[in-house]
């Protein structure tokens, strides 16, 4: 997926990279896949703000996402490769011989016309959807379960995927695209391929005005505040502020936050990689 640069006709532009988008096959949704979207702006049931730097924001609409990919056995068609604003990844519209249709997260390479299925004992191609337990080994998978039969939950957003290890027991090892290897049962279900949208890494928004469209108010740094404020605020002149930490005093850059007596920390053969 390529980038694009635009013309400096205006300061925000001048530094705005984009997306080209060429991926894409329609601009219109499918209406019966469709849901509201409620925003909240950060807000409580009694108006008061909860969660800073959030409000404003261009209206959506949720797309209903396939995420169980449990039609086993039957093949679906890709109609569409369409644009979703409420993630980074791309989406499919797949139909199937019933005439029901259904979104799916696009895997990079699906292209209009392919046919892709789900369940037990189907081909390893990208954008078929299968059990742990017959993806062959080192394969690039997306989509991932961590409870059977509950919907995937990991590598979903654009460009990610992670990699089938090795299998032994009940469990088999996935290397993440944290870095993490995990054990996760054999009966989940994983989606061959990576996620399509590679270049979303790349884009640069080029003004303060899109983050607005985005749903993004402005966020002040700590070291600007008073002390009242913030542990990092106040200070003569422009002062460093101290050991990094958040605003409620919670550390950060290196400190571990993970509770080790989590239940999942066991199936954890390595921790994610670290920056030194």
């Amino acid at each position: 997926m390529p980038v694009k640069k635009y013309r400096p006709l205006t300061p925000g532009l001048r530094t705005r990279v984009g997306n080209a988008f060429t991926e894409l096959t329609n601009d219109k949704p499918e209406k019966t896949l469709l849901a509201p979207l409620k925003k909240s702006g950060g807000r409580n049931g009694t108006g008061k703000m909860t969660v800073r730097q959030r409000g404003g924001g261009h209206k959506r609409r949720y797309r209903i996402i396939d995420f169980k990919r449990n039609r086993d056995g039957v093949a679906a068609t890709v109609k569409t490769i369409e644009y979703d604003p409420n993630r980074t990844a791309f989406i499919a519209l797949l139909e199937y011989p019933d005439g029901e249709k259904r979104y799916i997260i696009a895997p990079q390479g699906l292209q209009v016309g392919a046919t892709v299925e789900s369940g037990a004992g189907v081909a390893p191609v990208v954008g078929n959807t299968m059990l742990l337990s017959e993806i062959p080994l080192g394969s690039s998978i997306h989509a991932i379960e961590l409870q059977p039969g509950k919907g995937a939950a990991l590598a979903r957003s654009a460009g990610t995927n992670g990699t089938l290890m090795g299998r032994e027991g009940r469990y088999a090892s996935v290397k993440l695209p944290s870095g993490e290897v995990r054990r996760i049962l054999l009966t989940c279900r994983a989606t061959i391929g990576n996620t399509s949208n590679p270049d979303h890494g790349l884009e640069v928004l080029g003004k303060a005005g899109r983050k607005r469209w985005l749903g993004r108010r402005p966020r002040v740094r700590g070291v600007a505040m008073n002390p009242v404020d913030h542990p990092m605020g106040g200070g003569e002149g422009r002062a460093s502020g101290g050991h990094p930490r958040s605003r409620t005093g919670i550390m950060a850059k290196g400190q571990k936050t993970r509770n080790n007596k989590k239940h999942s920390t066991k199936l954890i053969i390595s921790k994610r990689k670290t920056k030194k």
